[in-house]
């Protein structure tokens, strides 16, 4: 199918979020109009920053209540895109109905919009590793786009902890399966890392993991990686994650379907991560955080396996960087802006 053309309308589910903010804001940047769907378009706490963007006083920027719970509640907002960049998250990942309920009907409204021809499904690394069996990561180490995990594990559960990941899988499979039926549009994944950076929101700090683990820091306790026991951080700026949502809508040598791992190819332990805001930012006069292992003590015991089994795995972004030509930040810059920035609200 076609990329979407300069200048055309983009549709942005979830753009309160992190990375749905910094899309919109790049978006407009580069010359799109822009609806941005939000649960409540009157929540000035959560959309406030989005007013405040200057496309919004032109008018190249709309905001648009959108409860995604509420079949059909994307049916006017998309008609008359040309592109749709679906970040939102679902209420919940425990119930697979309830996931490919929203997928169908998110669906529904790109077909009968008849005007948009390409959508960018925000998915994650989760749906690439996050195993049942920390010994599939052994025995397929390598984690590049073609790479799933292990669906035929009974452990492999939404109750199990499975969940998002298997969220994850389910709707980029039912897009894309959806795209190839229509025919008219096509659908690409975008599998981002552990986003770090600067938040344009102060309620940004509180959903997402990352950013909120470095605030803790900052407050003087952090936990350790509880998303996969002891697995380094796997990390990439958000504003890179937003520029490739982008080159993902313009490219004219993605196919329906791809996944590209967006990610920086910086690993850093969650200690090392704490231990760089002093290197980098010595002004701040940080003294250092205390750090909780709230894993069982039998996971625990087992400490030095994990890391070891983590320390063997190879993420790889050969795909995103040959086919959209991405370069990425370094984590360090990454955690200047974030750690820079007062209360981790503000910045670009």
């Amino acid at each position: 199918m076609a990329p979407i053309p300069q200048g055309g309308t983009v549709a942005v589910t979830g753009s309160a979020g992190f990375i749905g903010g910094w899309v919109v804001h790049q978006l407009l940047e580069e010359g799109y109009r822009v609806r941005a769907c939000v649960r409540d378009a009157n929540d000035d706490d959560k959309v406030g920053f989005l007013k405040a963007m200057p496309g919004y006083a032109s008018g190249r920027l709309s905001l648009h209540s959108a409860d995604l719970d509420q079949a059909g509640c994307f049916d006017e907002i998309f008609k008359g895109c040309q592109g749709v960049a679906h970040l939102s998250h679902v209420s919940t990942y425990d119930d697979m109905e309830y996931v490919k309920r929203v997928c169908d009907h998110v669906i529904n409204s790109v077909n009968q919009s008849e005007t948009v021809n390409r959508v960018v499904v925000t998915s994650s690394i989760a749906a690439v590793m996050s195993e049942s069996d920390m010994q599939e990561l052994v025995r397929r180490p390598v984690l590049y786009e073609d790479r799933y995990p292990d669906e035929q594990n009974p452990k492999r559960q939404a109750n199990r902890g499975q969940g998002y990941s298997m969220g994850k899988v389910l709707a980029e499979r039912a897009f894309a399966d959806a795209a190839e039926q229509s025919g008219r549009w096509d659908a690409i994944t975008c599998c981002p890392g552990d986003n770090v950076g600067p938040i344009l929101s102060a309620h940004q700090k509180n959903f997402g993991p990352w950013q909120h683990h470095i605030e803790t820091m900052l407050l003087g306790q952090y936990s350790q990686n509880v998303i996969g026991a002891y697995r380094a951080w796997f990390t990439v700026d958000v504003r890179d994650v937003a520029e490739a949502h982008i080159r993902m809508l313009e490219s004219v040598n993605v196919r329906n379907g791809e996944r590209y791992i967006a990610w920086s190819t910086e690993t850093r332990n969650v200690e090392d991560v704490c231990a760089s805001i002093d290197r980098l930012l010595p002004e701040l006069g940080f003294a250092g955080a205390e750090l909780i292992d709230p894993l069982p003590e039998s996971v625990q015991a087992k400490e030095a396996q994990f890391r070891a089994i983590w320390g063997g795995c190879e993420l790889r972004n050969d795909r995103i960087c040959d086919t959209l030509g991405m370069a990425f930040r370094p984590l360090d810059v990454s955690i200047q802006r974030l750690c820079g920035n007062a209360h981790l609200g503000r910045g670009r």
